[in-house]
């Protein structure tokens, strides 16, 4: 695995902590183990709460930083053939014994880009899929939005559809930036997408920014902010640029061998910083290294709090990540292979892995340290195990380089800890998986 303490650069490599143990250890061996966990009738005294991951991987353009399995240019039949069996992998699930009967507390339609679908597309998505899941009941059921897709006719067929959060991906308020990072909308279409959001109106509205993209300059961050600021949405996300695998920019770095053309990671860590303490100023909050909110009364993020804790999550759709009673599991990552498998009636799951108990441990525990505390007394509550005691070496380690503080149960990340939190995580790995690719 790629530490941001290597070296100053933004090299090529996954630094984004967001599951363990590592995907790469993830093996089609072990997907016999995923589909015994849906043929298994869920476990009634442990009541894991249950969301489901719908993958739309269709964009208008690929961005030059983006690593997901996504499709640009597709026709309206295309689009139409994936969504029939998207439709089919909901069935097949849902009547699997594991599933059936269990309600949904969130639904998040991630990609790609969700907004590619039309009005048309995505109330008969809704319609199909009621015969056989329903997220009527859901506490949250999140959008992924490219400003570019947006109309007001469709915005309001999100809300008839019982979208309940509006993620907006909008990165940079800077024309000549985005379009040299490859995104395929403009500020003015942010701008216009997002006074539809405001008149159609939703509970939660985020907006997502990038720090650190090709072309970004101090002056130019400054002024992100302060526009982000001004639309006062409901949450703000805030990414640090990083240069995974197979992207425009790491395969240019690499076939031409051309330097990092990304921020190092101390400015991108400045620029972060600054904008927390602008948003704090106007009155958000932290929830997160990555998440500011304006009130953490109302301001949930239903999915991340969820996975973070160990729910089940139902992953449909081309590439799609989940977990599901003990076992993780990623559906195959060709649209070609997904639509057969799906059509000839078998779960189209590619590879898996079950994780140990510690291991289960480990995962929660690196995932809540990105939310800048964690409590050891809810660990020992749900596993019967101090981790003040079991990552006693890494804990003082870190609390001596002034990354977090330790006070009776809570562990507490400071603000250094909190910008650079991912490089810290793989101290709290098993020892075997420290140097392991992580993707």
């Amino acid at each position: 695995m790629t530490t941001l303490d290597v070296t100053n650069t933004t090299e090529v490599g996954s630094y984004f902590i967001s599951n363990y143990p590592p995907f790469s250890l993830w093996n089609s061996d072990n997907v016999p183990q995923a589909i015994e966990a849906f043929d298994r009738t869920a476990d009634e005294t442990r009541q894991d709460t249950l969301g489901l991951y719908i993958h739309i991987p269709f964009c208008r353009k690929r961005c030059k930083f983006c690593y997901f399995r996504v499709y640009t240019n597709q026709n309206a039949r295309a689009i139409e053939e994936y969504v029939q069996s998207l439709i089919k992998e909901i069935e097949l699930i849902s009547h699997r014994p594991g599933v059936a009967g269990r309600e949904l507390e969130f639904v998040y339609f991630g990609g790609g880009t969700p907004s590619y679908l039309g009005s048309r597309q995505l109330r008969s998505l809704r319609e199909r899929m009621s015969e056989h899941v329903t997220w009527e009941n859901a506490k949250e059921v999140t959008f992924e939005c490219e400003p570019g897709t947006l109309s007001l006719d469709k915005l309001q067929t999100l809300k008839d559809i019982g979208i309940t959060r509006i993620s907006l991906g909008v990165e940079n308020f800077n024309d000549a930036i985005l379009e040299e990072n490859g995104r395929a909308h403009l500020s003015p279409e942010v701008l216009r997408a997002y006074d539809w959001i405001q008149d159609v109106g939703f509970p939660q509205v985020n907006i997502d920014l990038i720090a650190g993209m090709v072309g970004e300059t101090n002056e130019n961050w400054q002024e992100c902010v302060d526009k982000a600021i001004e639309l006062e949405p409901d949450n703000i996300t805030i990414y640090q640029m990083e240069l995974p695998f197979n992207t425009v920019y790491s395969k240019e770095m690499k076939e031409e061998g051309i330097q990092s053309p990304v921020a190092d990671w101390p400015t991108k860590r400045r620029w972060v910083s600054e904008a927390m303490d602008q948003l704090l100023e106007a009155g958000y909050h932290i929830s997160s290294g990555n998440e500011m909110i304006r009130n953490p009364e109302t301001d949930h993020f239903v999915y991340r709090d969820n996975v973070w804790r160990g729910c089940d999550l139902l992953a449909t759709g081309v590439s799609s990540f989940g977990h599901f009673q003990g076992v993780h599991y990623q559906n195959l990552d060709r649209i070609e292979d997904y639509i057969g498998t799906v059509n000839s009636g078998e779960l189209p799951i590619n590879r898996a892995l079950k994780p140990t108990d510690h291991q289960l441990l480990i995962r929660e525990v690196v995932l809540q340290m990105k939310e800048g505390q964690i409590n050891a007394a809810d660990f020992r509550a749900k596993f019967g195990v101090d981790i003040l005691l079991l990552f006693e070496t890494a804990l003082s380690n870190q609390e001596k380089a002034g990354y977090l503080k330790l006070e009776g149960d809570q562990i507490r990340l400071t603000r250094k800890g909190l910008l650079q939190v991912d490089s810290l995580l793989p101290e709290y790995f098993e020892e075997e998986h420290r140097a392991v690719r992580y993707t």
